[in-house]
C-alpha cells in the first residue's frame, strides 16, 4: 500500500514524519449487497508527529508468571505467551530506542502495589494530587450477587480457575524488560496520566501492552479515558495483543478489530519498525 504524504508542520516546530496508518470508514456503496464494503478501509499516509509533544505509554505490561505456578491464570488469559514474546522480541528496541529520544516514556499500571515504591509514580502522584473518588456501587440485592457468581463461574474466569487468578494478580510485578527506569512517570489512573502529560506537554500518546481491544481502551488511564481529555491516542501495531475468543484466536481478529477502533476512534496506528527509523532520523 502506498503513503501519503500529509501537509508539512507549522514552521518552527521539531517534528518527524512517521507512515501511519488509519481507516477510510466512507463512503457506504448502498449499490452493494453490503454498503459498507464501499468504504475505502485501511489507508496510510506519513504524518508529522511532534517531538515535543509526543510521548509513548507502556500500559498493564506485567509478569504473570509461569503456567506451572498459576495454571488456571494462564487457562482463562490465554493471550499471556503472546504478551510475553512481545516484551521479550518487542520491547527491548521499542523502548530503549525511546529512551534515547527526545520523546518521554510513561507506564500506566493497575493491580496490586507493586509500583508504588518507584521515583516515577511518586512524582505522577506529587503532580496530580488526590484522585477523585469513584462513584459509588450501586446497591446490590441477592438477584444480583447470583448473577455475578453465574458470570464468574461460567464466563470468566471459571470456578475452578478463581484461585489461581486471585493469586497471581496478588504477585504481578513489571517484567524486567517493562520496567519503569529512573524518573520515568507511573500512573495508575488518568487524573495521574493527564497531570503526566500536562507537565510534559503532551498531547499524543502512543500505546504498547496488553490488551488492546480491553485495558488499553477502557481501563484507568486508557484510550477512552484520555480521548475525553482531548489527547490523541495511537498504537504500535507490533507492540499489543488482545483478548480473543474461540472464534477469533486463529487470526487474532479480536486484535484487527481493536487496532481499527483505534484508528476510527482515538488515533492512529504505527508500525514500530518504521516509527524507530522515523525517530532516529530525526537525531
Amino acid at each position: 500500500m502506498s503513503v501519503k504524504h500529509a501537509q508539512p508542520s507549522p514552521p518552527g516546530e521539531r517534528t518527524f514524519r512517521v507512515p501511519a496508518s488509519y481507516y477510510q470508514q466512507f463512503d457506504a456503496d448502498f449499490e452493494r449487497d453490503v454498503p459498507a464494503e464501499g468504504y475505502a478501509g485501511w489507508r496510510r499516509a506519513a504524518l508529522d508527529l511532534s517531538l515535543a509533544h509526543t510521548a509513548v505509554v507502556v500500559m498493564h505490561a506485567w509478569d504473570t508468571g509461569t503456567r506451572e505456578a498459576f495454571a488456571g491464570w494462564h487457562r482463562a488469559v490465554e493471550y499471556i505467551p503472546r504478551a510475553d514474546e512481545i516484551v521479550r522480541t518487542v520491547f527491548p528496541r521499542l523502548l530503549g530506542a525511546v529512551r534515547a529520544s527526545p520523546l518521554p516514556l510513561f507506564h500506566v499500571v493497575g493491580g496490586g502495589d507493586y509500583y508504588q515504591g518507584y521515583p516515577g509514580y511518586r512524582r505522577a502522584v506529587a503532580l496530580a494530587g488526590p484522585s477523585p473518588a469513584p462513584p459509588p456501587p450501586v446497591a446490590t440485592d441477592p438477584t444480583l450477587e447470583a448473577l455475578r457468581r453465574f458470570r464468574a463461574e461460567r464466563v470468566f474466569p471459571g470456578a475452578a480457575n478463581r484461585e489461581d487468578v486471585r493469586r497471581g494478580a496478588a504477585e504481578i510485578d513489571f517484567p524486567p524488560a517493562a520496567a519503569p527506569r529512573g524518573e520515568e512517570g507511573i500512573a495508575a489512573d488518568s487524573h495521574q496520566l493527564a497531570a503526566l502529560c500536562a507537565a510534559h506537554g503532551i498531547n499524543h500518546l502512543i500505546y504498547a501492552g496488553f490488551a488492546i481491544n480491553w485495558c488499553l481502551l477502557l481501563s484507568p488511564g486508557g484510550m477512552a479515558e484520555m480521548s475525553r481529555r482531548g489527547v490523541l491516542c495511537s498504537a504500535f501495531r507490533q507492540a499489543v495483543t488482545a483478548v480473543e475468543n474461540r472464534e477469533t484466536a486463529r487470526a487474532e481478529w479480536g486484535k484487527e478489530n481493536a487496532l481499527w477502533r483505534v484508528a476510527l476512534a482515538f488515533g492512529f496506528v504505527f508500525d514500530v519498525e518504521e516509527f524507530l527509523d522515523a525517530l532516529a532520523s530525526a537525531g
